[in-house]
């Protein structure tokens, strides 16, 4: 975990950062520099993602990083792929009374074919874990029982990919990962698309820019 701050904290409103399946804070530690030179303080939060199913984690990873806030004035989170269903997660059984606003990059909120197509081969649930087999398009997956959402959401997905057979089993457009339509929500407040793939998004300076006027004003810059 990476805890990065700038000013005193009532003065500040915090950031916290989750990252997706099989990933580490390391793959955030960009954007927290951009969002802490903007004057956020930055809770880029490592949780075991490949170990416990989303309910487990949500409840590990979210109450760790927020118990870091202190007596923040605003709490807000910026979140990447599976992060984004962790959020979702925990605040559906728990309030947040000083919650800001909540950017996903890239979130798999009604599933991901991926997992439909994949999860029964050989060595899937080793590499993912738990609860990257929770992540599907059914009915029932983790994702789509979570129903609408009540918090400002605003959703940034991808229209590329680096990765041709994933992309195969994906309607179009897709970041390799997840596709367009499955990024969004019920209950949004705002959504946007831009040119980018699903493992290098958050590194993207126009995805940077646009996470930063949503926690500014609530809406992207179209």
């Amino acid at each position: 975990m990476t805890k990065c701050s700038t000013a005193d904290t009532n003065m500040q409103e915090y950031v916290i950062l989750l990252h997706g399946l099989a990933r580490s804070e390391r793959s955030l530690r960009k954007l927290a520099l951009a969002l802490e030179k903007r004057g956020y303080r930055c809770i880029n939060h490592s949780y075991p993602s490949t170990k416990h199913d989303i309910a487990t984690l949500a409840d590990v990873a979210v109450a760790e990083a927020l118990s870091l806030c202190g007596d923040a004035r605003k709490i807000n989170f910026v979140t990447h792929s599976m992060g984004g269903i962790l959020v979702r997660q925990y605040l559906s059984q728990h309030h947040i009374d000083n919650l800001g606003r909540v950017v996903m990059l890239g979130p798999p909120n009604q599933g991901s074919e991926v997992v439909d197509t994949l999860h029964n081969v050989p060595g899937f649930r080793f590499i993912n874990g738990p609860a990257g087999m929770q992540l599907g398009t059914e009915a029932m997956s983790v994702p789509n029982r979570l129903g609408d959402v009540n918090f400002e959401l605003g959703v940034i997905a991808g229209t590329r990919s680096i990765n041709i057979l994933l992309s195969t089993m994906l309607p179009k457009p897709n970041d390799g990962k997840v596709s367009v339509e499955r990024t969004k929500l019920a209950g949004m407040k705002d959504h946007i698309a831009l040119p980018v793939t699903h493992p290098l998004m958050m590194n993207n300076a126009k995805v940077i820019e646009q996470t930063v006027h949503f926690l500014v004003h609530g809406v992207f810059n179209h």
